[in-house]
């Protein structure tokens, strides 16, 4: 039991470090992390939010929201606010926390835009309009490339729907034919 408990910590771990460090949050990962003292209090907590119970993570969330807000403007303060904002949806912890997340992240990005990566929004444009898309919070972030998430979200959402509908439309047509050939 101990060791599957260690090797899930492990994997955990591994993972936030990955987010943290992850180039498409707009962050190379070879570029070593330097924390200020008050930004390594926040990252240690941020690290820790999979393993806090339900009822204690959302105003966890919540709090570290707010307290990424507070900080000045470094890239650590856009890396710490796009890192909350992915792990902010595993689960369902109120919106009220994934307000104070949404509007942490579009202030960081307001403070320091980032250029697209490869003719895309960076991540963090990404990960901010799927909050407002998904998870119904309200931004305002004049920014060009969160409105080309935007409505490429939009778009990729109405392809699967038409995809949806081209699917249960061809399902139709194919009982259509066997109740044809049984009944006849």
């Amino acid at each position: 039991m101990k060791l599957v408990a260690a090797s899930l910590a492990l994997r955990i771990g591994l993972s936030v470090a990955a987010l943290l460090l992850s180039p498409a949050a707009g962050f190379h990962a070879q570029e070593e992390i330097i924390w200020s003292s008050r930004e390594k209090p926040i990252a240690e907590q941020i690290r820790g939010l999979r393993a806090l119970p339900d009822d204690v993570r959302a105003e966890a969330t919540r709090k570290l929201a707010l307290q990424i807000r507070q900080l000045p403007v470094t890239p650590n303060k856009l890396r710490l606010a796009n890192s909350l904002a992915m792990l902010s949806t595993e689960g369902d912890f109120g919106q009220d926390m994934l307000q104070e997340v949404a509007t942490t992240l579009a202030a960081a990005l307001r403070e320091q835009p980032l250029a697209p990566e490869k003719d895309q929004p960076s991540r963090p444009y990404v990960e901010l309009a799927e909050l407002v898309r998904y998870e119904h919070v309200q931004v305002t972030l004049d920014d060009p490339q969160f409105a080309v998430a935007v409505s490429k979200l939009e778009t990729d959402n109405a392809r699967r729907n038409l995809a949806d509908f081209n699917t249960m439309l061809f399902a139709i047509q194919v009982c259509n034919q066997l109740f044809k050939v049984r009944f006849k």
